[in-house]
């Protein structure tokens, strides 16, 4: 994403570029904690900045999401552009929603970034096209090397890796002492259910079209108050 013209930059002046720095990491540590509706004015008071320093530099709830996590997310991309190059598909699939859960399980802002869909957040829907590409591809080679069941469409990925997803966080806190990564044991029975197998019923009813998923996604959150994302 070198070079991208909506990347957001900091101010040049160096005391602005400063309050710029302290909001953003600020909010990456109120994110990872409480999830993208950790309130601005806390995020505000913890930069150690007023609130009117915080709307000046992010005049919106997005526009402060997407400073955070521009470049949190592109680890992700470049797990996908791996995985379409390997040449055994069903190990380039665990490989790579292998990856894609190490990071869900990060930090709550994360989690809720990579599995809902919030508008007006540029690193994000670079992310989820990126996303559905890099299924479609791993998916239809699967299905070539007899490894994937025919039935299962990109929207019933993407539908059950999302639904799935959402659980990591509580998932995590509730074994963090035993298990640390719990959810590798529910990602393990999901692919397994994916798993091309001879005398495998079909699945039942209409796969989910690409603008159902997007429905479900938007209502998945997070929508722990009435607060839209680009207020």
């Amino acid at each position: 994403m070198t070079g991208d013209p909506r990347r957001p930059t900091p101010p040049r002046r160096s005391d602005a570029r400063r309050n710029w720095e302290l909001l953003v990491a600020a909010a990456r540590a109120e994110f990872a904690e409480q999830g993208l509706e950790a309130p601005l004015d806390v995020i505000a008071r913890r930069a150690g900045v007023g609130n009117a320093t915080l709307y000046r530099n992010f005049p919106t709830r997005a526009a402060l999401i997407n400073a955070v996590f521009h470049d949190v997310l592109t680890g992700t991309m470049t797990a996908g552009e791996q995985a379409r190059t390997a040449p055994d598909a069903w190990a380039a699939l665990n490989d790579y929603l292998r990856t894609v859960f190490v990071t869900l399980a990060a930090d709550r802002g994360t989690n809720d970034l990579m599995t809902t869909n919030l508008e007006g957040i540029d690193a994000l829907q670079a992310v989820h096209a990126h996303n559905r590409e890099t299924m479609d591809i791993l998916l239809s080679r699967g299905r070539e090397q007899g490894v994937v069941r025919a039935d299962a469409t990109t929207e019933d990925v993407l539908f059950a890796l999302a639904a799935l997803g959402r659980a990591v966080p509580a998932l995590t806190a509730a074994t963090a002492a035993t298990t640390p990564d719990a959810w590798r044991r529910p990602l393990a029975l999901f692919l397994d259910g994916l798993r091309a197998a001879p005398g495998a019923p079909e699945l039942p009813g209409p796969a989910l079209t690409a603008a159902g998923l997007g429905d479900v996604l938007t209502q998945l959150g997070p929508h722990r108050t009435s607060r839209n994302v680009s207020e």
